[in-house]
């Protein structure tokens, strides 16, 4: 045996080999590209600690920063006909839906809870982009509608965090329906006296920010979202012009008043508790 098969030999009890490490142990930031411990991540709301760039996050762990102390009830997903157009691309709609449960462990891009924020009782709903880009479909507006019925049973706002690439495209014109469906069901929590409030997270566009996305009494967008109708080349080639760098994004839209506020992760829940304190004050009554 060389020197050196000994010193590798002697190496191997104490350096761990790439098998014995974990694979999730670090997360590199999609913001400044730095590696952050998964664990130190997590504890930060998955907020990047060197460029607070905000990384996105599915109901689960949105469920547990928002409500007080993460205590929730999640409302049984409302249920529809799946693949109605016995829709086809490079593969069938339906094993496209099995994936995506499987990946995320959700029923559909649209999931509602209640619990207390701020000592108040509010429902929310979150949307997952993990989940076919958070893309709308008949679950999700059924969802929606579920939401503010929930809402109004309870005599509480309904919360919306949006993160949506738009309608779901394997679902045609009943996607696009969901748009009138969920401005109705808006104007029905409206009419029951009960406020409407809206996070825009990143993403959202297309079909979603059309719709319910911009309709909330209030709107609050996480730092630095990417909030669209479309694309910045499609509206370049149309006007042919260049837009601005920092276009469609949260502190844009807040500049140019089309949202209220821009508000970190770790600010929402007191955020939200003040907004609902404010609004539903005939309701403490």
């Amino acid at each position: 045996m060389t020197w050196l098969s000994s010193v590798r030999n002697a190496l191997s009890f104490v350096v761990p080999t790439k098998k014995d490490t974990p694979d999730n142990l670090w997360h590199k930031c999609k913001g400044c590209g730095q590696l952050v411990f998964t664990k130190e991540l997590a504890d930060n709301l998955h907020v990047c600690p060197h460029c607070e760039h905000h990384e996105r996050i599915g109901p689960k762990e949105r469920f547990a920063y928002t409500f007080d102390d993460g205590i929730h009830t999640v409302l049984p997903p409302p249920r529809v006909t799946e693949d109605p157009l016995k829709f086809r691309d490079t593969k069938r709609y339906v094993d496209r839906i099995k994936a995506a449960r499987a990946a995320t462990g959700e029923p559909d891009a649209l999931l509602n809870a209640r619990g207390l924020i701020g000592g108040r009782k509010a429902v929310v709903g979150v949307q997952d982009f993990a989940f076919m880009g958070g893309s709308m479909g008949l679950a999700v507006g059924e969802a929606i509608v579920a939401g503010v019925q929930a809402a109004i049973a309870d005599k509480c706002p309904y919360i919306i965090f949006t993160a949506s690439g738009g309608a779901r495209m394997q679902e045609g014109i009943l996607s696009l329906m969901q748009m009138p469906r969920s401005t109705v069901a808006i104007q029905m929590l409206h009419d029951a006296g009960l406020p409407y409030i809206v996070v825009l997270t990143d993403p959202t566009s297309g079909g979603v920010m059309a719709a319910y996305a911009m309709l909330g009494d209030v709107q609050i967008a996480e730092p630095k979202a990417t909030l669209a109708f479309t694309g910045r080349r499609v509206i370049e080639n149309t006007i042919r012009e260049k837009l601005p760098d920092d276009f469609q994004t949260s502190e844009y839209l807040l500049a140019h008043g089309m949202i209220d506020m821009v508000k970190a992760r770790r600010e929402l829940p007191e955020t939200l508790g003040k907004l609902i304190d404010y609004l539903c004050v005939k309701q403490a009554a």
